[in-house]
């Protein structure tokens, strides 16, 4: 369990510094467009194609992390109605779909990936950038969120058992 939440902090600490190195990246290369075009009247394409480019590694990797902050889009009006021991067995549930979830979309978005990567396929925009790369943010992210969704799910089980002997 110490190994699994050690992997996780690493990955959580990973996918926020290169969440905030994307949107570094996407902030620059919008600036350097608009000064671009003011400068010299014209752009380059590939300062505004970059920033879509570069969402799904922003998106994709930060699943877990943002899970297992509870910062992720959620419906709350279950909570406040259950019992601590109620919310645990929720959380439990959430926690084994999320898992599953996981599981299913990494071996899609692997499958992607490796069909993207044997077809050689690049990106028709200015900067031929390969679309197995975009797509491996997916299996990538997916992984992310199901090893955080499974250290969660044993911290779920713990508290229910802390629960169950508290009683």
């Amino acid at each position: 369990m110490k190994a699994l939440r050690a992997v996780n902090n690493f990955l959580a600490s990973a996918s926020l510094a290169l969440a905030m190195f994307i949107i570094f990246i996407m902030v620059a290369a919008l600036f350097l467009s608009a000064a671009t075009r003011f400068i010299t009247g014209t752009g380059f394409a590939w300062f505004i194609e970059l920033p879509p480019v570069l969402v799904s590694w922003l998106v994709f990797p930060l699943l877990g992390p943002l899970l297992k902050k509870g910062q992720h889009i959620k419906v709350d009006f279950l909570t406040p109605l259950l019992s601590k021991k109620n919310k645990e067995i929720l959380f439990l549930i959430v926690n084994i779909v999320a898992l599953i979830s996981a599981c299913i979309f990494f071996k899609a978005g692997l499958d992607a990936t490796i069909m993207y990567f044997n077809l050689g396929q690049v990106m028709e925009i200015e900067i031929s950038i390969p679309i197995w790369w975009m797509f491996l943010a997916f299996p990538i992210g997916f992984l992310i969120l199901a090893l955080t969704s499974l250290e969660l799910l044993f911290d779920n089980i713990s508290n229910l058992i802390k629960i169950k002997c508290l009683h």
